[in-house]
């Protein structure tokens, strides 16, 4: 297989949770250009057809399904869903994700529960289930979107609701990983650093003191420069590698 025949996804089909918006919007058209059908997983339905717009400009089938990933009940109809759409799925992206920034005693429970819920448990929920369908169909690539948050503890803000639960994913990505290697699933992980997104405002003072200038290269990314790296995790050129947390920071957890 030539080189960049191994990130070719043609024929292949793609479930992004949180994929209408900052990052999931990018990994979904990644996916897309790399030749998947994509299916798209979100609350907000307006915004999600816009995306699958976008997706089908790239010659290949849209799909976009509301759900809450929190619940099982929603996670196994999203699943069915686009099983029914696509006839299978071959990857999964687990990137919907929630945080605050709040000093750890001043977070109530509600609080950490709900980051908590969507962070982790979403990740857990949307894997076991789509688990049982690529044991059924061969394997597939699951892809979690972690963060540096779980190397770190992030400056000048507190959020440790987060931060426990990227680290919980990062863990539970190797654990999965062991667990369905005979069954031919990869589970990898990608730890992205400061991203400009609608959830990280790199560009405020405060932050960019310590999440931008503080780092080698001296700058935050864009969806674009991480989107990439999940082809490569989602592809057949990482055909060797599962229970990695691949981390794409410009430098930031060097120091």
């Amino acid at each position: 297989m030539s080189v960049l025949k191994a990130f070719d996804l043609s024929g292949k089909t793609a479930l992004v949770t949180g994929g209408n918006r900052g990052l999931g919007r990018a990994f979904a058209l990644a996916l897309a250009e790399a030749g998947a059908d994509v299916a798209i997983a979100a609350r907000d339905a307006s915004r999600s057809s816009k995306v699958v717009a976008e997706i089908t400009e790239r010659s290949v089938r849209g799909f976009a399904v509301a759900a809450d990933i929190t619940q099982r009940a929603d996670v196994e109809r999203m699943t069915d869903a686009v099983i029914a759409e696509f006839g299978r799925i071959d990857i999964l992206v687990n990137n919907a994700g929630d945080c605050v920034h709040r000093a750890a005693l001043d977070v109530p429970d509600e609080e950490w529960h709900r980051v908590i819920d969507v962070n982790l448990h979403g990740v857990w929920l949307c894997s076991t289930v789509a688990a049982r369908h690529m044991i059924a169909s061969g394997g597939g690539a699951i892809v979690n979107i972690g963060s540096i948050s779980s190397l770190i503890v992030n400056r000048p803000q507190w959020q440790p609701a987060y931060n426990a639960s990227k680290a919980a994913v990062h863990q539970l990505t190797k654990s999965l990983a062991a667990e369905w290697a005979p069954h031919n699933i990869r589970v990898n992980a990608l730890a992205p650093g400061y991203v400009k997104t609608e959830m990280a405002p790199v560009d405020r003072p405060e932050f960019r003191k310590h999440w931008i200038e503080d780092a080698p290269m001296q700058r935050y990314a864009v969806p674009e420069e991480i989107a990439p790296s999940v082809v490569y995790l989602a592809s057949d050129a990482s055909s060797f590698m599962t229970g990695t947390v691949l981390v794409i920071d410009g430098g930031y957890t060097l120091w």
